[in-house]
């Protein structure tokens, strides 16, 4: 096989254990597969804990190391293609660039465990982070990408509120460990007792370990618990917001790439005496050649391109492809 051969080969199996377009039907299948193999290898770690499935351990071990096998030749192939991933670099700096990378590590610490640290089958779960990047059209529409770009965007928003929720919390703490040490010394001992309790209820519904029994720290409970829905919404609704702006944005960008690919399409003709579609109308011309007659530029006189206007010579015709 020759050299170009060959790197035609590694090409084509990057492209293909890379993230597949939907048009590249080898690389979605390959997406697929691998999504089908992870899943299974979670499902055999979760029914490993069931007793009531201990005939069946042995099926469960075959397929364990199945697909960790799978794993492990996915692995070193992205190893072997590292070189495309990263054109720039050189082949050994771009393995070691893909070594160190999100995807290598969690790859490599999805594997070892099966060798290596049986103990720590956790990091097994790793391997379900690894499903979202399949679902990834291309980087612009990645999720991950646009959680990263809201919270950049909103960074000084959100810590001022982060900041306010410390704060709260803090003041809580301290105003609940004042009314109620008194009355109960042994439930709240001092002042992480009292942000004990404010965390678990602003956050949570309280999980009653802790809790107020005189009138004053009850009526301070309500005033605080109305208090941290409100803090807590204000992150939440920054969030909210810049999810909306991203959308908007990226559906402005869609149209705006919609509309100069619709000007870049468009063309114009001018019919001479020669020209076949002389005394046919727009809807056959249109049929024929698959396009979109926009305008008719007739004695500099504009026509508009209805069905049944038959072309003249020395028309002028702007169309668009149907594209």
């Amino acid at each position: 096989m020759s050299d170009s051969a060959r790197t035609n080969r590694k090409k084509r199996i990057f492209d293909i254990i890379q993230i597949g377009s939907r048009e590249d039907l080898p690389s979605r299948t390959f997406d697929i597969f691998i999504v089908i193999v992870i899943l299974l290898n979670i499902l055999t770690l979760i029914l490993e804990t069931f007793t009531e499935l201990e005939g069946y351990m042995t099926l469960f071990k075959v397929v364990e190391a199945v697909t960790i096998m799978i794993f492990c030749v996915e692995y070193v192939l992205r190893i072997w293609t590292a070189e495309y991933l990263y054109p720039k670099l050189s082949k050994k700096k771009a393995v070691l660039r893909f070594l160190i990378s999100y995807d290598g590590i969690v790859d490599l610490l999805t594997i070892l465990p099966f060798f290596f640290l049986s103990g720590f089958a956790v990091f097994r779960l790793l391997r379900v982070v690894r499903i979202f990047h399949l679902f990834r059209i291309n980087a612009h529409d990645d999720s991950f990408s646009v959680i990263t770009r809201v919270l950049m965007d909103k960074k000084n928003q959100i810590f001022s509120s982060v900041f306010i929720i410390l704060v709260l919390m803090l003041a809580s703490s301290l105003c609940m460990y004042s009314v109620e040490q008194t009355a109960q010394p042994e439930a709240f001992e001092n002042a992480l007792s009292g942000l004990w309790w404010t965390v678990a209820t602003i956050f949570t519904v309280g999980y009653g370990d802790i809790y107020p029994i005189t009138f004053l720290g009850r009526f301070l409970a309500v005033v605080i618990t109305f208090l941290g829905v409100g803090a807590v919404a204000i992150p939440t609704g920054i969030i909210s917001a810049g999810f909306v702006e991203q959308y908007t944005k990226a559906q402005k960008e869609s149209e705006r790439e919609g509309l100069e690919g619709r000007r870049r399409s468009t063309e114009n003709v001018i019919v001479d005496e020669s020209s076949p579609y002389i005394g046919r109308t727009v809807r056959e011309v249109e049929e024929e050649k698959r396009v979109s007659i926009a305008i008719i530029l007739r004695n500099d006189i504009l026509v508009l391109p209805e069905d049944n206007v038959k072309i003249e010579p020395g028309d002028t015709i702007v169309y668009q492809n149907n594209i």
